[in-house]
């Protein structure tokens, strides 16, 4: 009933920039209420990578403070994450987690399919 769309990760060099996006999709769905964004690479732990509520409080790991924007835009139900200045640490599958208001005031945890950033010289 619902879904997460993920798009925008590619190979890049370092220093460059990249922008995920992560819309939802569901004819119940009536607004976004939270998203986040995770990262894992190989040898690693899932990590929290940032997130935002819909009053636009944001938070961010320490790594990618002053280098990485997330945002929401309510009216398309959909959220990004700008990512400026990619190092080789920032390598892994990025996927975006959604809590979703349904029009039956349920809320709905969903995940999108995944989005992997390679940063290579």
């Amino acid at each position: 009933q619902v879904q997460l769309a993920e798009s925008g990760g590619d190979l890049v060099r370092p220093g460059g920039s990249l922008r995920l996006s992560c819309a939802a999709f569901g004819d119940a769905v009536a607004s976004v209420n939270f998203m986040s964004w995770y990262r894992q690479a190989p040898g690693h732990q899932r990590e929290l990578v940032a997130s935002i509520t819909r009053d636009g409080a944001v938070d961010y790991t320490d790594s990618v403070k002053g280098r990485f924007t997330i945002s929401l835009d309510g009216a398309k139900n959909t959220g990004y994450l700008q990512m400026n200045s990619l190092k080789l640490e920032d390598t892994a599958l990025y996927s975006c987690y959604a809590a979703i208001l349904m029009f039956n005031e349920e809320i709905t945890g969903a995940w999108g399919q995944g989005s992997q950033v390679t940063v290579s010289p």
